[in-house]
């Protein structure tokens, strides 16, 4: 049989324009102190960054006429991708952890997992409290119901947690899901 290869896909870096790649032929000049300089052809644009010691990059392409700036190139890159690393570990990525419940569930395993969930909300994270039925379990989906409301009844008894149901509870074939979330 033969294996498949699946190739990475990389988010590309916006590339910039500079000097002689911008081909329209009036600009509006932003110089390196970001006074405007205004409108004037791209060859008048790229002689004067050059007299600085600088380059001539397109910053929004899409205005009419273009805007360019007179920046060093390379450090303008190096900022970008400073200011876009610094952005991307901001970010928090919610978790969803998972608890699951039995349908015989004792009540130190039941305080056990309220301990454990306690602990997953308290980091921010989702929780979704799950119970399967299994077998004769099937014919009393109140008692599974309840206990899942017992459940949450027990975290929300927590005042130093403010707890908020995301999702109700839910039936799907015996399986019982209701998501959780620490409403900061």
């Amino acid at each position: 049989m033969r294996i498949k290869f699946h190739r990475v896909e990389r988010k590309e870096v916006p590339s910039f324009l500079s000097n002689t790649q911008i081909r329209v032929p009036e600009v509006f000049v932003i110089d390196e102190n970001n006074d405007a300089l205004g409108k004037m052809s791209t060859a008048e644009a790229i002689a004067k960054a050059q007299d600085a010691g600088l380059d001539l990059v397109e910053v929004n392409p899409k205005a009419n006429p273009p805007v360019v700036k007179i920046v060093n190139l390379g450090q303008l890159k190096y900022e970008r991708e400073k200011l876009a690393h610094k952005q991307k570990m901001q970010q928090k990525k919610t978790e969803t952890k998972n608890i699951r419940l039995s349908f015989r569930i004792s009540d130190h395993d039941l305080d056990m997992r309220v301990v454990q969930a306690e602990k997953f909300l308290s980091k921010d994270n989702k929780l979704k409290v799950e119970l399967i039925l299994r077998g004769r379990e099937r014919q009393y989906p109140q008692k599974a119901a309840e206990i899942v409301r017992e459940f949450v009844a027990k975290l929300q008894a927590n005042p130093k947690l403010p707890i908020e149901i995301e999702q109700a509870l839910t039936n799907q074939g015996g399986r019982f899901t209701i998501i959780l979330i620490n409403k900061k």
